[in-house]
């Protein structure tokens, strides 16, 4: 299932342009405002539809409150019972954490994968062994740890990629979506990173079948069992070459093994 989306039309893509125009903004400013590449901006102004957790961009890139006539879909929040049928939907999650977690996973991954294509494509046209550090836009370079910047090249983001398509086919068989790398469990923490924002930006909680609203924040690190990734990958702590959680060891299948 594909993220929601604002479809595109004329009118809305002429108040684009005439934002950007009366701001004074050139393509390439305004999309590194929103955080977007410059060929995905191009598209907002060619009439193409807008996915809803890049609208914040958008307004933040042009002063705008909300997209112009978009405010009926402020407050429209997420219904679980909605994304039942998603391709990443893991029954594992929904009965060992909640819907809300099952839910967290299928909509994060889905935006993540995005992020991860957008930065694919940027490197593909720089020379090799560039990295996302170089990029005008990206949105993995401000969350992904900040230690190993010069490693998240090309090839890289292409192991996150397959890594990332491997966890959502486990989702859709009913697999255990248990953590066994630093890897999985980035990717994890960062799926339901995406889907706490798009949660924020959408009205709120997920609402369940009952009309009952289920809080996501959680269960990552109930399936972790800890809160290792925080304290070793996103705090102030320098990491050798043997730790676990070093870059060098990311893909190494360490935890939950026989």
């Amino acid at each position: 299932m594909a993220q929601r989306t604002i479809k595109g039309n004329e009118i809305l893509a002429r108040q684009i342009k005439s934002r950007r125009g009366e701001l004074g903004l050139t393509i390439e400013e305004a999309a590194s405002r929103a955080g977007v590449g410059t060929k995905t901006w191009c598209r907002y102004e060619a009439g193409e539809s807008i996915r809803r957790d890049k609208c914040k961009g958008i307004c933040k890139a042009l002063n705008w409150y909300s997209l112009p006539d978009q405010e009926e879909e402020k407050n429209e929040r997420f219904s679980v019972q909605e994304y039942k049928n998603h391709e990443a939907w893991s029954k594992f999650l929904e009965s060992e954490f909640g819907a809300g977690a099952a839910m967290s996973f299928a909509v994060g991954s889905d935006i993540l994968y995005d992020h991860i294509k957008e930065d694919m494509e940027e490197l593909s046209s720089l020379p090799a062994g560039s990295h996302i550090g170089q990029l005008s836009i990206s949105w993995l370079n401000g969350n992904l740890p900040e230690q190993f910047l010069v490693h998240y090249d090309y090839e890289f983001l292409y192991q996150m990629k397959c890594s990332l398509c491997e966890m959502r086919r486990r989702a859709k068989n009913g697999l255990p979506m248990t953590a066994h790398s630093v890897m999985e469990e980035l990717l994890i923490y960062l799926c339901n990173e995406e889907a706490s924002a798009l949660i924020e930006l959408s009205g709120g909680l997920f609402v369940m079948e009952d009309g009952d609203a289920a809080d996501p924040e959680e269960w990552v690190f109930d399936l972790f069992d800890d809160m290792d990734i925080i304290s070793s990958l996103y705090s102030n702590v320098y990491l050798d070459p043997d730790h676990p959680y070093h870059f060098s060891h990311w893909s190494e299948q360490q935890f939950y093994i026989d």
